[in-house]
């Protein structure tokens, strides 16, 4: 899954204006255009298309944790340089508060049935026996899951 997606997907789920796109990267201490958030969630296979940077996800991310928790004392913790689908799962569970069984349910939804124990090697740290890659395709099931608990009723 590359970082497009990923920044579609969340758009759509809480259907968030290019307005507010740009104050979520603006929480994130990063200034984006509208020009540049239209490129980057314009189609793969469109010629203005653009990739987004891992740098610039990791800042609407963040930006996305500030929206939903609040801005913490201190500084906003570095923008990573790369990112992968452990880090961006674990920041959408920040952003959204959500405990071990708030994620399996969510997964559930998406007829994805995981343990908390399988859920808890994700977010492990690399060097740790335990941890688990995140794949693309259960970062896709928890995003199409997120979209089905948090889309507006009407639309799903």
């Amino acid at each position: 899954m590359n970082n497009n997606d990923v920044i579609r997907r969340l758009r759509y789920t809480f259907d968030f204006s290019d307005t507010q796109m740009i104050e979520l990267f603006g929480l994130g201490s990063l200034e984006v255009t509208r020009t540049q958030i239209s490129d980057w969630l314009k189609a793969d296979d469109d010629e203005a298309h653009q990739v987004i940077p891992a740098k610039e996800l990791a800042a609407f991310l963040n930006g996305f944790i500030v929206a939903k928790r609040g801005k913490k004392d201190g500084k906003l913790p570095a923008l990573e340089s790369t990112i992968n689908n452990n880090i961006i799962l674990r920041k959408i569970k920040i952003a959204l508060s959500l405990k071990d069984v708030d994620m399996v349910e969510i997964l559930g939804k998406a007829d994805l049935k995981v343990s908390k124990h399988e859920l808890n090697a994700f977010f492990r740290k690399p060097e740790q026996r335990q941890y688990r890659e995140c794949k693309n395709q259960f970062l896709r099931n928890f995003l199409h899951g997120l979209q089905l608990v948090y889309r507006k009723k009407e639309d799903a």
